[in-house]
């Protein structure tokens, strides 16, 4: 056999567990983040409960997208799967 067929992949726990906790830090403060930047411009501009609640989802799926985008280019710099 080949050596690419004897070779398996397996996880690189380090890498894993670093992503994983700095994705739930960085995760938490910037939807934390988008929830209140609804909230605050809601009442600043008076909104009803509706639109602050739409701003509120609006900004924190913004967030989600950037904490996404951040476990994803982490991958890359640190592997999660060595072959």
């Amino acid at each position: 056999m080949t050596d690419a067929v004897q070779k398996r992949s397996r996880i690189n726990w380090v890498n894993l567990i670093t992503i994983v906790s700095a994705a739930v830090l960085i995760g938490v403060e910037v939807i934390g983040i988008g929830l209140a930047t609804g909230w605050a411009l809601a009442a600043l501009f008076g909104f009803n409960k509706v639109l602050e609640a739409i701003l509120m989802g609006i900004f924190a799926l913004g967030a989600g997208a950037f904490t996404w985008s951040f476990v994803r280019n982490a991958a890359k710099i640190e592997p999660i799967v060595e072959r």
